[in-house]
């Protein structure tokens, strides 16, 4: 028998199995049920004959090693390591899914879901699971703080400590976009002190004091408060924006401006579209470590920071665009 030839157990006929899917889901994120979530993705996966494996996640503590696990078994069986959750999730999975030759594929269930949104991922679960099936893995690139990704954004100051205060109103009132508005709110009203940092964007440097620092690397969630898209953004620039120093009510007047998407007609922001950006404490407040927030989850990383693009894109799983489910493309988003 020659090594062309089948097996005697081969049918010729017969497709080979579908590599499989590593699934690690967070059994938080969302407001739908974790269970009802399992059972329509279950369903979708059966009927399909997929092989998968889901890792439920319950302590999103545990949602790294738990994503390391996914990739070693995705490299070892040829398979996709998927990510089941919000951005945070995402961002979780996505740190150990890059750089590892395995395709990432993603089943948004967050509040926002920016990034699947994005690339025309719908928010339905079963859609979701049905579009992971038939969809083609596509580079995409992402952001880096230090050696920390970003999908969507990334940021220093009051938007650190203003997500801190929002999950805390979540796990106390419930997780909807209503209760994270008025935990922004109470936190702009509480007061800050504005940071002093020296930015680096290769060419040129300054000193800025500012609430905020706001990295996008997102071209919808740009788009959605009302500032300017540059088409390079999210494919190899990102956005830098710093909020001015503001009073309590003059904050609270520009998130209401970013609510209603008119943020590009605030003109005392300042906007700087790069490939890279250095941000060093000033010398009047050196910081050895500052709190980062990075698509919604907040971590203290070593000064200076260091935002980049990764030198190596990402392998999403993305619907062709003439997916039946495949969600429409909002403006802003990539084609």
């Amino acid at each position: 028998m020659s090594d062309s030839d089948p097996s005697p157990d081969t049918d010729p006929d017969t497709d080979p199995p579908a590599p499989p899917l590593f699934v690690v889901m967070n059994a938080g994120s969302g407001s739908t049920d974790a269970e009802a979530r399992r059972a329509a993705m279950k369903a979708v996966f059966d009927a399909a004959d997929q092989p998968y494996e889901l890792m439920v996640v319950a302590d999103p503590s545990m949602l790294s090693a738990q994503a390391r696990r996914a990739v070693s078994l995705a490299r070892a069986a040829g398979g996709t390591v998927v990510a089941a959750g919000g951005d945070g999730t995402i961002n979780a999975v996505a740190q150990q899914v890059l750089g590892s030759g395995c395709p990432l594929g993603i089943l948004p269930q967050g509040t926002f879901n920016y990034f699947g949104r994005t690339h025309g991922i719908p928010t339905d679960i079963e859609a979701a699971a049905r579009v992971l099936l038939r969809a083609r893995p596509r580079p995409i690139r992402v952001g880096l703080v230090n050696d920390r990704i970003f999908l969507v954004n990334a940021s220093v100051g009051l938007y650190p400590e203003l997500l801190q205060d929002r999950e805390a109103w979540k796990r106390r009132f419930g997780r909807n976009r209503f209760v994270a508005m008025l935990a922004a709110l109470a936190t702009v009203l509480r007061g800050y002190r504005p940071l002093r940092l020296e930015l680096d964007s290769g060419g040129a440097s300054g000193i800025v004091r500012t609430p905020t620092l706001f990295v996008g690397n997102n071209p919808l969630q740009l788009a959605r408060i009302g500032l300017p898209v540059d088409t390079t953004v999210g494919d190899g620039r990102l956005a830098a924006i710093v909020v001015p120093p503001l009073g309590p009510m003059g904050l609270v007047g520009l998130a209401l401006r970013g609510a209603f998407g008119d943020l590009g007609g605030a003109d005392t922001l300042l906007r700087l579209d790069v490939e890279q950006l250095t941000v060093r404490a000033s010398r009047l407040r050196r910081r050895r470590r500052m709190d980062v927030a990075t698509d919604g989850e907040v971590a203290p990383l070593a000064m200076p920071l260091r935002f980049r693009v990764a030198p190596e894109p990402l392998l999403l799983r993305v619907p062709d665009a003439d997916d039946p489910d495949r969600a429409p493309l909002e403006h802003g988003a990539s084609g």
